[in-house]
């Protein structure tokens, strides 16, 4: 049966029995700060689980896309040593919340072992707690397992909980058997025996059914839950693995079409048991990790998920590296894993581009560092191997990481290959060190908000006043002050409804006035004090003692802080049409919204063409143009990420979020201002795009006044180009056009005079004509040029050099036509040689026609070929005129 069989299978067997079929959860949760990626098939519900969200069905099952490579459920290191570990599987499951319990979990479990996938019940084990009764008498009297196959463990193996407090229970295991016939005659194996062949891999766990049935207090004490749910998870590739009668998860035909493309590209056959099987089969696993994490959004970066994922990536390219490759091969196998699973996870398909070309940079990045990291490694080993310590220390374990790009798990891997431990407190001595050094750097370099304001002492005229934020509804704003301090000419005031904006989330401070009874402060900064936030700036005047306890004052926001928000807003159009034009996996890496910019760093590997960029721009101005409604409110987390919310990756929210959604084109978590309408923006402008980082592209833009200064500054920038090339602004482009044109000519020219060593010109016959008149130069030359007025100029030339004489030339434009000029001197013309009646005779030799006057003619030439007999011909044409005028 094929993989994708059985997972149809068992959600259809769930289906008819009234459970909720839901499609997987992404790889990243969306909800939960406690994990990096999701990693069982009860994360989507564990809000429910947990009593803080109410599912509007009572039962589901699952087919859970996981990942598992940190913290408790890390399958790293183990995976391609043995049969079943991977970074990346799915887990089927079926789920009750308050519903059904151990009865029916049981029940279905075996029906659907048994009775549709038709394992054989004589190659079944079960397991249960060793306190749990009730579901060793539910395995044999409900269902008919022979007491010798249903064996109680301790806590380790079967007893789950979610953390140290809170929802907990015992759990229920199954077993298949893959020893042969022969190693199965005789007796049953007792349950030491049994834990022996699990640990050997001769029994294989198939299914988890977690009886989730307590709450366990703060004391460890537990307590009965008032509605006990179901749990389980059953992992695809080992169900698979059995039905499909393969001895390794790696052989079913999920993974058949990975290890092939590795074969192919490394050029030799797989071998299961050869030392370097192991590389295929991690090439294969890391593949669908690495495909399954971009789709999802994941971006190779130095913290958090991107971290993750480049060690999945640098790892796999090691193994490439020791299999002989020095070019890109886990690209190749991340396209079998959309071609093999794309038609189930969609999000393979629509963004193979993506997944294809970020791997590919990432491998040809690590590709140009790798083979100084392995030397260097050789090089530390081989130096130690003269003495007796077998440990690579912290310093040359961060050179690794820092210099080449190793990861600290790639170096203990291949330390603990060659009989070698790392000194792992010392690299992370050396990593806070730099970290350290970092953060001074910054520090240095980074002017903090507060910085040249001397707080001092307060005056608080009010301590138990709570201030309010007015600054999304009003820009005056009358109020009252709270606090204030004096240093000099300036001063720092608290207002009790303060419409100032604090940074944050990428938005500038705002700035203003305050304006009271005698006196003002010019708003420049805006600072966190304590629970307060403060504006502070120039003072004129003195704030008064407080009347009564009050002092009243105006708070007004300058005018610029409508185009921050028109700024704010753009961005996140920006966003959703970078998204769509570019794919899903475009993310937020970091903002600027200024008033006369925005700045909008993103998750993506290649610059945009120019297309890209005329897309994006035209969809947000589209956007723009229909003046969408921009829709704020604040609502649960959950709620604002179940309706599609973008989060932002490390950012951290609170249980109610602020939401600003712009009808039909984008919903986003933020805290800072925006516009009512879309249209307020009035233009969008994309000014540049840059990539800052590996990974990460710049975009810088503008609108409405910035917009409009912008194209201002073009068309004064264009009206002075056009002025300087003595043509119009609206015929700019020709006019330059034309001069790029000329220009390239006469590279090409230049290009044959420097070859020819001469003024361009090729000679081809030159001889002095003696007459009885007196003597008198003959000249036929080749000449390249880029039109008539070359030729004539050159002509101009001999006929004012002061010689006297008759010059032939056949000049060639650079779109390959030929002409033909004569030129004659004043005073052979009084002699009788005229150049239009030399042109006739000259011209005629080459099928061409022509005339002039006297002392220039030109003519068209037919056949280039005879051009040079035609040259020549000329000195006897002259000699005859001038011989004729003699006479």
């Amino acid at each position: 049966m094929k993989a994708d069989d059985i997972r149809q299978r068992f959600l259809d067997f769930f289906r008819e029995r009234g459970h909720e079929v839901r499609a997987s959860s992404t790889l990243v949760p969306g909800d939960d700060p406690t994990l990096l990626f999701t990693n069982a098939g009860m994360v989507q519900f564990k809000k429910v689980f947990l009593g803080q969200e109410k599912a509007p069905f009572l039962r589901a099952a699952t087919s859970q896309k996981c990942v598992r490579v940190g913290g408790k459920h890390n399958d790293l290191e183990e995976v391609g040593q043995t049969a079943r570990h991977h970074t990346f599987f799915e887990m089927l499951g079926n789920f009750s919340f308050g519903d059904y319990f151990k009865r029916d979990a049981v029940r279905y479990a075996w029906d659907l072992l048994v009775g549709d996938f038709g394992m054989d019940p004589d190659r079944l084990f079960v397991t249960v707690h060793h306190s749990d009764d009730e579901s060793a008498e539910l395995w044999h009297d409900e269902v008919g397992v022979d007491e010798r196959r249903i064996h109680r463990l301790g806590d380790k193996d079967n007893f789950w909980q979610m953390a140290d407090t809170g929802p907990c229970g015992p759990c229920s295991e199954i077993f298949f058997d893959l020893r042969s016939e022969v190693e199965r005659e005789g007796q049953l194996p007792t349950t030491e025996e049994f834990v022996v062949l699990s640990d050997l891999g001769k029994v294989v766990e198939l299914w988890n059914l977690v009886f989730m049935q307590f709450d366990r207090d703060e004391s460890g004490v537990l307590h009965p839950l008032p509605a006990p749910s179901i749990d389980t998870g059953a992992g695809l590739e080992r169900v698979a693995s059995v039905l499909q009668g393969v001895d390794s998860n790696f052989h079913i035909d999920l993974f058949d079409p990975l290890v092939e493309r590795v074969a192919a590209e490394v050029g030799h056959r797989y071998d299961p048991k050869a030392p370097e099987g192991v590389s295929y089969r991690v090439l294969a696993d890391h593949a669908r990790s690495v495909a399954f994490l971009l789709a999802d959004g994941v971006f190779p970066t130095n913290e958090g998920q991107g971290y993750v994922l480049r060690r999945i990536l640098r790892r796999a390219v090691r193994h490439a590296w020791l299999l002989g490759r020095r070019e890109p091969t886990l690209v190749h196998v991340v396209d079998a894993v959309v071609t093999c699973m794309g038609s189930t996870y969609p999000e393979l398909h629509e963004g193979r581009d993506h997944l294809l070309r970020t791997t590919r940079s990432e491998e040809e990045r690590f590709l140009a560092t790798i083979e100084g990291g392995m030397a260097l490694f050789d090089q530390i080993v081989s130096s130690d191997s003269q003495g007796t310590s077998t440990t690579i220390s912290g310093d040359d374990a961060f050179r690794l990481y820092d210099t080449h790009g190793f990861p600290l798990d790639l170096t203990e891997l291949m330390a603990r290959e060659r009989g070698y431990r790392v000194d792992v407190p010392g690299f992370e001595r050396a990593l806070d060190e730099q970290r350290a050094r970092s953060r001074a750097d910054q520090a240095r370099t980074t002017r903090t908000v507060s910085e040249g304001v001397d707080l001092g002492q307060w005056t608080v005229l009010d301590a138990g006043t709570e201030q309010r934020f007015v600054g999304y509804e009003s820009r005056v704003h009358e109020t009252e002050v709270i606090a204030y301090s004096v240093d000099g000419e300036r001063a720092s005031v608290v207002v009790r409804e303060n419409p100032f904006y604090l940074e944050g989330g990428g938005q500038i401070s705002d700035s203003g006035a305050l304006t009271g009874d005698g006196w003002s402060l010019l708003v420049e900064g805006v600072q966190r004090v304590n629970e307060w936030t403060a504006v502070s700036g120039p003072l004129t005047g003195v704030i008064p003692e407080a009347g009564g306890g009050h002092v009243p004052v105006r708070a007004t926001l300058a005018d610029v802080r409508h185009d921050t928000e028109r700024n704010h807003t753009a961005t996140h159009l920006l966003h959703a049409a970078l998204r769509a034009v570019l794919g899903e996996h475009v993310v937020q890496r970091g903002s600027l919204v200024a008033p006369d910019r925005l700045r909008f760093d993103f998750a993506h590997d290649s610059p945009m063409t120019a297309a890209q960029r005329e897309a994006v721009e035209r969809q947000v101005n589209e956007d723009i143009w229909a003046d969408h409604p921009v829709c704020i409110e604040s609502v649960p987390y959950a709620e604002a990420v179940g309706r599609g919310a973008m989060a932002l990756f490390g950012e951290k929210y609170g249980d109610v979020v602020r939401t600003v959604q712009v009808t039909g084109a984008s919903l986003e978590l933020c805290g800072g201002t925006h516009v009512r309408h879309t249209g307020e923006i009035g233009l969008f402008k994309i000014l540049s795009e840059t990539g800052i980082a590996a990974g990460v592209r710049r975009i810088e833009a503008s609108t409405g006044r910035g917009t409009f200064r912008h194209f201002e500054a073009m068309g004064t920038h264009a009206a002075d180009a056009a002025s300087i090339l003595r043509t119009s602004p609206e015929h700019l482009a020709q006019r330059v056009r034309q001069l790029v044109e000329e220009c390239a000519e006469l590279e090409s020219l230049l290009g044959e005079v420097r070859k020819g060593g001469s003024a361009g010109e090729v000679p081809v016959h030159e001889v002095t004509v003696e007459a009885s008149a007196g003597p008198f130069v003959y000249r036929a030359v080749r000449l390249r040029v880029r039109g008539a007025d070359d030729a004539r100029a050159w002509g101009d030339g001999f006929l004012g050099s002061g010689r006297s004489g008759v010059a032939v030339l056949a000049a060639e434009s650079g779109d390959g036509t030929h002409s033909l000029f004569i030129f004659v001197t004043d005073d052979l013309i009084r002699r009788g040689v005229r150049a239009d009646l030399l042109i006739r005779e000259v011209a005629g030799q080459v099928g061409g026609k022509g005339g002039g006057r006297p002392h220039m003619a030109q003519a068209g030439v037919a056949d280039p070929t005879a051009l040079d007999e035609a040259l020549v011909s000329g000195e006897a044409v002259v000699r005859r005129l001038a011989d004729a005028s003699a006479a």
